[in-house]
This record gives C-alpha cells, structure tokens and sequence, in this order.
C-alpha cells in the first residue's frame, strides 16, 4: 500500500501589508526622533565658526577639539560618579520605600490608611520646585548641607512610584498569599519571598524611571552642593557651558555627555521600560 506523497503548501508571506506599514511608520518615528542625536553630534565635530554657517549635517572641518574642551575645563570623570553615586543610591531607597508603602497600602488594614493615603497622593499634585524652599531649610538644619546624603535623602519618596506599586500590589491575586499564610509564612516573609518575586516587572520599570530621573535632576542638587566636588553630572556640565557662553560646539558635545549614560541605560533595558509599563498599568493612564 503505498502512502500518499504529502502535498506542498504555499509558504506564507512574512510580511503582510500591515506589517510593512507598520514597519515604515516606525522607521519614519525613529529617524524623527534620532534627527536631534545625529544633529548634535554633527554640531559638536563641527568648528564654531562653521556651526553657525548655513545648516549642514556633514562637517566639512571634522574635529575633536570642542569634546577636549569640555574635559579639560572640568572634571567630568568625578562629577560621573557623583552622579552615578546619587542615583544609584536613589533608586534603590525609592525602590525599598516605594514597595513597602505601597504593599502596606494594598494589603494590610490599620486606623487612618485612607488619610495616610490621601497625604501620599496629594504629593503628586505639588512640583518638586515648590518644595524647594523646605526641603533646603530642612537639609540645612541637619546639617546635611554640601554632603550625599542631602541630594540624596530628599528624592527618596515620590508619591507616583508609591501609587505605581500600591496599584500593582492590588492586582496580584490573594489568593496566593492565603496559600502561604496557610503554610505558616508570615507578613514579611511574604513579602520578600512571594510577593517581590512577581513584582519584578513592575520594580524594574520604577527603578529605569527613578535612575533618569534622579541623573536628570539639575535643580535640587544645584541647590544643596556648593562644593565642585560634590557636582553632579548636569551641574557640572552646566557649568562648563557657562564658561563657555554660547559656543555650539562645546554645548553639543557637553549635552551628549550628560546624556549618554541615559541612552544607555534606555537601549540595554528597553525591554524591561517596556514591560514594566504594560504590567504597571501606565499605557492606559
């Protein structure tokens, strides 16, 4: 008996119309978005006198003299890690405040938690800006002037990481605690051992936010640091610009500087920036 010869199936196409203007869509968002790197770039291997000439994207002159500049007129390795010091440290108190606050919030009952959490909440309709003033007077008063721990202290509780977290928390079954605490596991070693775990996505993604937001952070740190050594990266490279007035070249290759680490981290853990969002809720708000 013989067996039937299999019959030959016309392969699909990988590519279907929607994906291909899909793909065209992104490729025109990215140039679009790339086009300020890729510009400032140029500026900063072009000459000053051929920056402000008629608009190119090539040098005509290709130097390195405006990126020595700027290291040469400041310390760029220690305010580096200034900066890295700072927020580091940072993301990784927001990290414990943040999860804590907002795991206490969504699972445990005590007197005055809708207050508490009104307080909390209120803290996302005030500007950093505004709490400048007390903050300082606070940070000077403990005598936390010109030290890490005054730029450090102050960024360590926002009230939207807290939110972020607390709305997470809410949405993992509890079913899974029950079974625990029926197995003997207490509060906290739920919470360290369970409910972190799951949490991963979520905690990663206010981490990157925290991190970018904590290296970003010029007015604060300018405020509480008078010594040059303390400078983080933005104050430091601010600093230079103002010594140099407006000098393009020198301004370009000191904003690319700054923002470097920054594109690192978004290119290494963009996957992560975008997971936690989806896992967060924040897409749909």
């Amino acid at each position: 008996m013989t067996t039937p010869s299999p019959t030959l199936r016309k392969p699909r196409s990988t590519w279907t119309p929607a994906q291909i203007a899909l793909t065209v869509v992104a490729l025109v968002l990215s140039v679009i978005w790339m086009a300020p790197l890729v510009w400032a770039l140029s500026t900063s291997l072009k000459t000053p006198a051929e920056s402000v000439a008629s608009p190119h994207w090539i040098p005509k002159d290709l130097t390195l003299d405006s990126w020595r500049k700027v290291f040469e007129a400041g310390n760029i390795p220690n305010w580096f890690v200034n900066s890295l010091v700072v927020s580091v440290c940072v993301t990784f108190v927001v990290l414990l405040v943040a999860s804590l606050a907002g795991y206490g919030f969504a699972r445990t009952e005590f007197r005055g938690k809708s207050v508490l959490m009104a307080v909390t909440m209120a803290g996302l309709m005030f500007s950093p800006a505004i709490l400048g003033v007390p903050l300082f007077t606070t940070v000077q008063s403990l005598g936390m002037v010109d030290t890490y721990w005054g730029m450090i202290l102050p960024q360590c509780a926002p009230a939207a990481m807290v939110y972020i977290l607390y709305k997470f928390f809410q949405s993992l079954p509890r079913e899974l605690e029950e079974a625990a605490f029926i197995d003997g596991a207490g509060r906290w070693r739920i919470f360290f051992t369970l409910v972190l775990p799951l949490s991963k996505p979520s905690l990663s993604a206010v981490g990157i936010f925290t991190f970018i937001a904590s290296w970003n952070n010029f007015l604060w740190p300018y405020m509480v640091t008078n010594n040059p050594d303390l400078m983080t990266m933005p104050n430091g490279i601010a600093t230079v610009q103002n010594a140099f007035g407006i000098v393009w070249p020198q301004l370009m290759a000191g904003g690319l500087i700054a923002g470097l680490p920054l594109i690192v981290v978004f290119v290494f853990f963009q996957s992560q920036i975008v997971r936690g969002v989806a896992h967060t809720g924040l897409a749909g708000q």
